[in-house]
């Protein structure tokens, strides 16, 4: 089960979004469940609100020169909460197209209740 932002890169309606994820459930070789916040309403999830706001207070009036300090300032956060900040240096490709006939090979089922924002992805090898 995930549950992503509604924008983004995450957003309901990314084609390279449900592309990945079925690469990881065909990986995995089990269904994947997604509900994504409605669009407007993920500046009130509540993880983001209990961890960001105490990354903001570690690094208020520091200077972020690198990627190196950013790191170091989040994983400085004391709050009650675990932080482990890691820098993926891993090139993506960009401006990949997901085609029509990707998306119709991709098996998605939409729940009951907005299934444009509820749905699980099947991997290819299971049955329906």
């Amino acid at each position: 089960m995930i549950g992503a932002d509604g924008g983004g890169s995450k957003a309901s309606r990314s084609r390279a979004w449900k592309a990945n994820l079925l690469e990881r459930a065909d990986e995995i070789g089990i269904a994947i469940t997604v509900s994504h916040y409605p669009p407007g309403t993920s500046q009130w999830n509540r993880v983001e609100h209990r961890l960001f706001s105490f990354i903001s207070l570690t690094w208020k009036g520091q200077p972020l020169w690198n990627y190196q300090c950013v790191i170091h300032r989040m994983g400085a956060t004391r709050s009650g909460l675990q932080v482990k900040a890691v820098l993926d240096t891993t090139r993506h490709k960009t401006g990949v197209k997901i085609s029509d006939e990707q998306i119709d090979k991709q098996r998605i089922r939409g729940h009951q209740f907005h299934p444009e924002w509820n749905y699980t992805i099947l991997p290819r090898a299971a049955k329906l």
